[in-house]
């Protein structure tokens, strides 16, 4: 049996978290909201979401952005301190689907240990360029783990099992911004965890807004290859015998 929350960063979503949080809350599940140094228009929209279901939303607050990463890392420490055993991550902009999560945590249920990743399917709003540039990563990620079972590691939608992220967070600093998604990732397939990779629509709204800044969010990412190759090297061994199931 497990106990799951939601967790969504938030960083001058005003927009459209007010529908991600209401879609999250129709599935019975509490969320935790980050808000990441948000301007005050966008701090007082989550300012009414919480005061209007203290019960079930709980605010979190960084008085400057510090990003994406450090936003969710601060809502799963919270939810592991407060006894919750599973966090959905899911983003504040609108592109994902709110009644998926009852799919996700089906999924958790019934693989408790496992991470369930979201794979993204697109409809046409999606942008070519962004969905091109994905593709530079997944290879990256796909040498990094010496395995294709991470089928897209920047889907801002997947189920946390709690332990091995905050054990993972213990041992080593992980990515604060943009580079987080895909660096847990790896981290926590290097760990020895299951990764279920679970389809699920993503759409980009014409007023939505992306915060993913290009040349520091790309510095950071390629960055963060690097040093996971070289993590690789170190593990070449044992991902060798994993890849072909050598006890």
């Amino acid at each position: 049996m497990i106990n799951p929350c939601v967790v969504i960063p938030v960083y001058n979503h005003e927009a459209a978290v007010v529908a991600v949080v209401n879609g999250t809350l129709a599935q019975n599940l509490p969320c935790i909201v980050v808000d990441d140094g948000s301007s005050p228009k966008c701090a007082a929209v989550l300012d009414t979401l919480a005061a209007a279901r203290p019960n079930e939303v709980t605010l979190i607050r960084h008085n400057f952005n510090r990003g994406k990463g450090a936003a969710v890392l601060s809502a799963m420490r919270y939810a592991a301190q407060t006894g919750y055993s599973h966090a959905v991550q899911i983003d504040a902009d609108g592109q994902h689907r709110p009644a998926d999560i009852a799919r996700f945590i089906e999924h958790a249920a019934a693989h408790p240990k496992a991470l369930i990743v979201g794979c993204p399917e697109y409809d046409p709003s999606a942008p070519l360029l962004r969905y091109c540039a994905r593709y530079l990563t997944h290879v990256w990620v796909s040498i990094n783990t010496l395995s294709r079972q991470i089928q897209d590691s920047m889907c801002g939608f997947r189920v946390y099992p709690l332990p091995p992220v905050i054990e993972l967070d213990r041992r080593c600093k992980l990515g604060e911004r943009m580079n987080f998604d895909i660096e847990v990732l790896v981290r926590l397939y290097w760990a020895g965890l299951e990764i279920i990779n679970l389809p699920t629509g993503v759409s980009y709204p014409s007023d939505g807004s992306s915060h993913f800044r290009g040349w520091l969010d790309n510095y950071l990412i390629s960055r963060s290859h690097a040093t996971l190759f070289f993590g690789m090297l170190r593990r070449l061994p044992t991902l060798i015998a994993r890849k072909w199931g050598v006890p």
